[in-house]
């Protein structure tokens, strides 16, 4: 009985250990990094797959989702009381909705990423990206542009749509500073965290 007790404890510890929450301070890109173990090593990988640089990776994460895995959109009001449908399937990291992802795990050989996992969503934003390089000839380089055209969708960017909503336009300036500054920060601690733990 005691040895049976002893493995429910075990166990539940463990399934609370897997449960992600964001971190605590997410303004500086060197601060996510040291709390989250892990995580720098994923974004530089998702980083060398898809030629999309880490802070702009980071910056649409932050923008999506504020880091918070199990993100998703409000949800819409019923007679201006009762909660009704969300207003798409988008959830996680990146909030990329069902037939996104889909395509993404399929395009990408990606078959068993979730969209709570940060690994599989920094490689998600990354392929993202270079999808947009390749069908609207967005430089990588180009957090603002790249952010519309996540927002819009491919076809969405290349008709403009994004032209008659300056809230939008307002909002990927947001994400162009934010990776400015993330790429800033990063410079002073780039180097220890690819240092590992021998790094002194």
């Amino acid at each position: 009985m005691r040895v049976q007790w002893l493995l429910v404890v075990v166990f539940g510890v463990l399934v609370s250990g897997c449960v992600t929450s964001p971190p605590r301070q997410i303004d500086n890109i060197c601060d996510i990094f040291d709390e989250k173990s892990g995580w720098y090593d994923d974004a530089k990988e998702a980083s060398d797959r898809w030629g999309v640089s880490i802070p702009v990776m980071m910056a649409i994460i932050y923008q999506e989702s504020r880091f918070q895995p199990k993100a998703k959109p409000p949800r819409t009001k019923i007679l201006w009381i009762f909660p009704g449908p969300r207003k798409s399937s988008a959830y996680g990291f990146a909030q990329a909705k069902d037939e996104t992802w889909d395509w993404y795990k399929d395009q990408a050989g990606s078959w068993g990423a979730d969209r709570d996992d940060f690994a599989d969503a920094v490689d998600f934003v990354g392929w993202y990206s270079h999808v947009s390089n390749k069908r609207s000839k967005i430089s990588k380089n180009d957090p603002y542009r790249l952010y519309l055209a996540y927002h819009e969708g491919h076809g969405g960017y290349n008709r403009g749509t994004y032209r008659k909503k300056p809230w939008l336009q307002s909002v990927a300036k947001k994400v162009s500073s934010r990776a400015a500054i993330y790429q800033r920060q990063l410079v002073k601690c780039e180097e220890r965290l690819q240092g590992g733990w021998w790094f002194f």
